[in-house]
């Protein structure tokens, strides 16, 4: 497969991030400073690791523009070189980073200090001011440093970090973002726009979150210091019914204004439907509110399909049927180790087709795998700690397989699109119950309401069609769905069995089962 530009395929679709992985940005950005991987190690038919650096546009086999980066395992300190954050601190400057600021760290207890607002731990407010510092300087668009509420879920870690109930989450928010816009560098002077998280679990809290946060987002309250746009975590982005109230309030609270608000982001949610489903909001916004503004919406499924053994390789994209990817078992076989086939060769021609349902679709990376680049270890030999492990893989072969999985996951979201504008779509965006209607229909109506009044009516109207957009599995979105950032791995849409550990980011998984390999 010759080189793939996804950056010219992008249309005026909702753009889908990837969540890049440390563990995989630490091989393009070592490789830079000497052979990181010797080369024999390498394949055959790759030249330059800057080949599988979707941010570099001259060299990457899928040069593709978007990317999310997280300071939760980001090296914070700007002020020592580290290579392993070279692909993102020295990237191409017409490239996009929203950096995520970490607030799940806080909330999962790996980032210490007391974070109440009436604290004044110093632990927390160096923290503090490190993300702030490299958002702005890292960064073309950051999010601010939420306190997630469903912090006060786990007893041991919402009393270690001094945030025992949803006000107290609130009000540590609230400081955090009034430091933000004290302290933000501006964007006249450089710095990164910034994005107003949303957070809460159901309707209730989450209006109570947006009403008391919103000011932050309005330019006469805070003139030159006010922040630029949204991100919608909680309930917000996992229920359509609290989401598309959300921007309603939004639209008509003068908080969706060129110019001033012209960013929102979704944050973890890969779903096929929802793709679309945001390139149909991000449309309709366009023509009846702010021609400037824009969706995005990321995932880290590319890194942890490789880390829990699995691969892309094919899409369901059938009219008014589920849209997903399809994921498979990896090839771990040292038998392989010698074979000079293609690992698209040895899917189709060694496995029955029901092994790899729907084929294999290339990507530039994996047509220029040869299978004994994944299966590296033969019968025999050692690996780095001196040990003959039971796997054929090493840790380069994640690497290798995590690049073909980042292709596919935003090869199959631009394709979804495609498939969409051409007139195909998925059941979910066509209501099931009563007359039979278009979302694409009802998102032209709400946004195009005369008034907040007869938005929300809309909105309401349909409650019985919201309850339809599954959010994961048989889980139905709505009123009475408690979601929090804990479900963002349910929200993979994938075709196969993934574990159930969700509380593991992808390069620490992938290093911890990697250490006898």
């Amino acid at each position: 497969m010759d080189r793939d530009d996804l950056t010219s395929k992008q249309q005026d679709w909702a753009i889908f991030l990837p969540a890049i992985s440390g563990f995989y940005a630490s091989y393009i950005g070592k490789q830079r400073t000497g052979a990181y991987i010797d080369a024999e190690r390498m394949p055959a038919a790759i030249a330059d690791m800057e080949e599988f650096n979707w941010l570099n546009d001259q060299k990457s086999l899928f040069p593709y523009k978007w990317s999310l980066y997280s300071a939760g395992h980001a090296n914070l300190d700007l002020n020592k070189p580290d290579a392993s954050e070279d692909m993102v601190r020295n990237r191409d400057p017409n490239t996009l980073i929203l950096g995520d600021s970490g607030g799940f760290q806080i909330g999962k207890g790996r980032w210490e200090g007391n974070w109440n607002h009436t604290s004044g731990c110093a632990v927390a407010q160096k923290k503090r001011e490190q993300v702030l510092n490299w958002l702005d300087n890292v960064s073309n668009y950051g999010m601010i440093l939420d306190i997630p509420c469903w912090v006060i879920d786990n007893l041991a870690v919402s009393q270690r970090i001094g945030i025992t109930t949803y006000q107290e989450a609130v009000d540590a928010t609230k400081y955090n973002n009034e430091y933000f816009i004290r302290h933000r560098r501006g964007v006249d002077q450089g710095g990164a726009k910034f994005l107003n998280v949303m957070q809460g679990n159901g309707h209730a809290e989450s209006d109570d979150w947006y009403n008391t946060m919103k000011v932050y987002c309005d330019p006469k309250k805070y003139p030159g210091r006010h922040f630029n746009g949204w991100a919608l975590g909680g309930q917000n982005k996992t229920d359509v019914h609290l989401m598309l109230r959300r921007l309603v309030n939004m639209r008509w609270d003068g908080l969706l204004s060129q110019g001033y608000q012209d960013w929102l982001h979704v944050l973890g949610t890969s779903k096929l439907e929802w793709a679309v489903l945001l390139t149909t909001i991000q449309r309709s916004i366009r023509e009846h509110v702010n021609p400037d503004f824009t969706i995005s919406f990321d995932c880290a499924s590319p890194f942890l399909a490789t880390a829990n053994g699995q691969f892309y390789h094919s899409l369901t994209l059938d009219t008014n049927k589920k849209w997903s990817y399809r994921m498979s078992k990896g090839i771990d076989d040292k038998k392989y180790a010698t074979d000079q086939r293609l690992w698209r060769d040895v899917v189709l021609q060694d496995f029955p087709a029901e092994a790899y349902r729907g084929g294999f679709d290339d990507s530039p990376i994996s047509s220029r795998l040869e299978i004994s680049d994944i299966c590296y270890y033969a019968p025999g030999d050692l690996n780095k700690i001196g040990k003959e492990g039971r796997t054929s893989w090493d840790s380069f072969s994640y690497f290798l397989q995590m690049g073909h999985n980042v292709w596919s996951h935003i090869h199959a979201v631009q394709e979804a699109n495609r498939r969409f504008d051409a007139g195909k779509y998925p059941k979910m965006m066509r209501r099931s119950q009563g007359d039979y209607v278009m979302f694409a229909d009802l998102a032209e109506d709400i946004f195009s309401a005369p008034d907040r009044t007869s938005a929300m009516e809309i909105v309401d109207r349909y409650a019985d069609y919201w309850m339809e957009f599954s959010i994961s599995g048989g889980g139905k979105s709505g009123r009475h769905v408690v979601t929090n950032e804990h479900t963002v791995r349910s929200l993979f849409d994938i075709c196969c069995e993934v574990p159930d550990d969700v509380e593991v980011d992808p390069e620490q998984y992938v290093r911890d089962h990697l250490e006898e390999n």
